[in-house]
């Protein structure tokens, strides 16, 4: 614990000219008139002797949220006595209220405690250097990567053991949900198989009225009007379609948005909650879109694994002595580099 101690000097013309008082004071002076600063655990911890007291006081500050109007406030708290007190540089300039106590403590200062002045030596900060920051980040990533060398196995394996066991949960109770949705689905497609069939029926129908009143009834000319009207009747009925369902008329999405009614209606009847199927089937996505990031070998982080290569041909007699010969030069090699 760093400590450094700053004495007090009393302002000339205060005492006066009377030597046994001198004497006195000088005395008392020297015994409690003692500004001391010390570091405890980071933070600066100022010692103060009170004048109405007698006695001396301890101030922890805090160098970043305290400032010197707060470390003054704290003196004028604990001695009511304090009618003047201030802080100055050494030259005598005042340091204002709302500076750090971070930025006092950078260098030496005077503590003015009514018609006593101190005059206050800071101990000296070690800062970290630049070369030693870096070291100790250094340090920090490789005590990161050692730790995740070591326990990013485990980790993945218990994450890849909670996510199967969510997805076999998950897909307990999707499977009814999942039986009665293709159920539903089946039923319509062909329901829509069948509307789709009965409008090609129905355009039949027009065209035979249509050549029977154009060739056999009528003539070309009575009907041709007709034709028109009708045409543009068939126009009309697409744009129709658009206003209500503000989709353009297309036979492959006019199809699909039959299909999702007569789905929805049916779902209803039977009491199939799509809702909640809908939440399964995008938190199932989720938890297969994890797995499979996990699995992934761009993204785990476990080291290579090495597997052996087994060579389906059978090696032949010089092959096997090499590998013997080989084995037995680094099993005499070991000892003698080990020792």
């Amino acid at each position: 614990m760093d400590s450094l101690t700053a004495r007090g000097h009393i302002r000339p013309g205060v005492i006066g000219s009377d030597p046994d008082r001198l004497s006195h004071l000088s005395i008392h002076y020297i015994l409690f008139a003692e500004v001391t600063v010390e570091y405890f655990r980071g933070l600066p911890q100022v010692t103060v002797p009170l004048p109405s007291r007698k006695e001396r006081c301890r101030f922890t500050l805090r160098p970043i949220s305290n400032t010197v109007g707060d470390f003054l406030e704290m003196l004028r708290h604990e001695d009511r006595g304090i009618d003047r007190v201030t802080v100055n540089t050494v030259g005598g300039i005042r340091i204002a209220s709302s500076n750090t106590i971070e930025s006092l403590m950078e260098d030496n200062f005077q503590l003015v405690v009514n018609d006593n002045e101190y005059f206050v030596e800071t101990p000296k900060q070690e800062r970290i250097s630049k070369e030693e920051l870096e070291r100790l980040s250094d340090v920090r990533n490789l005590v990161n990567q050692l730790y995740e060398a070591l326990n990013i196995e485990e980790h993945q394996l218990n994450k890849e053991r909670l996510l199967n066991k969510q997805l076999e949960e998950l897909n307990l109770e999707l499977k009814p949900l999942e039986e009665k949705r293709n159920e539903l689905d089946l039923l319509s497609n062909r329901r829509t198989n069948v509307l789709t069939w009965v409008g090609l029926g129905l355009m039949s129908v027009q065209f035979g009225i249509l050549a029977r009143l154009t060739w056999w009834e009528y003539s070309w000319d009575i009907m041709e009007p007709i034709t028109y009207f009708v045409t543009y009747g068939t126009s009309m009925a697409a744009y129709s379609y658009y206003v209500l369902t503000k989709q353009e008329y297309i036979l492959p999405d006019v199809k699909d948005r039959q299909h999702l009614i007569i789905f929805h209606k049916r779902a209803r009847k039977v009491g199939l909650d799509l809702q909640r199927y809908n939440e399964l089937k995008d938190n199932v996505s989720k938890i297969e879109a994890d797995l499979r990031r996990l699995r992934d070998p761009l993204h785990i982080h476990l080291p290579p694994q090495h597997h052996e290569s087994y060579n389906t041909e059978p090696k032949s007699a010089l092959q096997r002595a090499q590998e013997q010969l080989r084995t037995f030069i680094n099993k005499a090699k070991s000892p003698s580099s080990s020792s």
